[in-house]
C-alpha cells in the first residue's frame, strides 16, 4: 500500500448559498468520513477526528474551477460519495471507475460542484482493480 505525506494543510472554497453548497457537501463528505466540525453563520468545516481539512465560506468572489481530491476508503465509498453529490446538486464530471492515466489501482469520481469546482472522491486499491468499468481520458 502506498504510503502518502500530507502536503496541504487545508483547502477552503468560497461559495454564493453557504446553504445549498453545505447541502451538496455534507451529504457528498458522509460516505467518505467526514463529518461538518465547527459550522458557523458563514463557513462550514468538515474533517475527520478534529481534523478540519475543507472548509466552504459564504463571500464573494466565489471559487471556480478549484480541484480537490478526497480520499476514500473504497469503491464502496466512492461510489456513494458520487451517488449523494449528484443527488444534491453536484453535476457529472466523471462516473465512478479506474482512471487508467493515473494507475490501475487509482478508483475515483468527480462530480462539478455548484460553481464547477472539480470535487472528487479517490480510492488508491492496494491491487490493480479488474472488475471496475475502465475511464480513460482526464476528467
Amino acid at each position: 500500500m502506498t504510503v502518502r505525506r500530507v502536503v496541504v494543510d487545508h483547502v477552503l472554497f468560497v461559495v454564493a448559498d453557504l446553504d445549498a453548497s453545505r447541502g451538496l457537501y455534507t451529504a457528498a463528505l458522509a460516505p467518505l468520513g467526514y463529518e461538518e466540525l465547527y459550522p458557523q453563520d458563514d463557513c462550514v468545516s468538515y474533517g475527520a477526528e478534529d481534523l478540519d481539512d475543507f472548509t466552504i465560506c459564504r463571500g464573494e468572489p466565489v471559487t471556480t474551477a478549484g480541484h480537490v481530491a478526497f480520499s476514500a476508503e473504497g469503491r464502496d465509498a466512492v461510489d456513494a460519495f458520487f451517488a449523494a453529490a449528484v443527488a444534491n446538486g453536484a453535476t457529472v464530471r466523471g462516473e465512478p471507475g479506474v482512471w487508467t492515466q493515473y494507475s490501475a489501482r487509482y478508483y475515483a469520481a468527480f462530480v462539478n460542484d455548484l460553481h464547477q469546482n472539480n470535487v472528487e472522491a479517490v480510492w488508491h486499491a492496494p491491487e490493480p482493480v479488474v472488475d471496475a468499468p475502465r475511464r480513460p481520458g482526464v476528467p
